[in-house]
């Protein structure tokens, strides 16, 4: 009897600590985002690497091939500016495509930037895209769509100054980045 309520209490842990968040990128297997989060899921045949940016660089992450998908809980960062998550095809974070997003009271403003991007790179001949989720107030943000092949993409950033694709959006939403359409 002793085994089965400590058993059930150990259980009852596990699940508690599953809920609570761990660490800046996730591995996930929905294809939602939740609630004030982006999740980011790889449709190329090769793996991608994300690294969060803040005040300093986080652990590289491995976005599998086919399907791969990370999530990032919004966050501040210490030094009052905002978080890039860096996108690579390859470890050496060159030809990167950027998410990048700063929080701001009840609004996430967010953009995705190809300044440090080449024009024929993997991102771009397959494109990418950022859709709000169903959750929070998605109808009160917009999306951003990069087809496969543009390299011009008037959805992100393609120099510094393209402040037309900044977008805000309330806290709560969930925003889904999809490499590879």
């Amino acid at each position: 009897m002793m085994f089965t309520k400590t058993f059930g209490l150990a259980a009852a842990f596990a699940t508690l600590a599953s809920a609570l968040p761990s660490g800046m990128m996730v591995k996930r297997n929905d294809t939602q985002p939740a609630s004030g989060t982006v999740l980011i899921t790889n449709n190329l045949a090769q793996d991608v690497y994300a690294w969060s940016v803040s005040d300093d660089v986080g652990p590289m992450q491995t976005l599998s091939a086919n399907g791969g998908t990370y999530t990032e809980a919004w966050r501040a960062n210490p030094n009052g500016g905002g978080i890039s998550i860096k996108l690579a095809t390859n470890p050496d974070q060159s030809d990167v495509l950027q998410f990048e997003y700063t929080e701001s009271a009840d609004t996430i403003y967010w953009d995705l930037s190809c300044i440090n991007m080449e024009a024929n790179s993997e991102f771009t001949q397959y494109g990418f895209s950022v859709l709000p989720s169903d959750s929070g107030n998605s109808s009160d943000c917009p999306s951003a769509v990069c087809k496969a092949g543009d390299s011009a993409c008037a959805a992100a950033y393609l120099q510094p100054t393209d402040d037309h694709a900044t977008h805000g959006c309330p806290i709560d939403t969930g925003l889904a980045l999809t490499i590879g359409q």
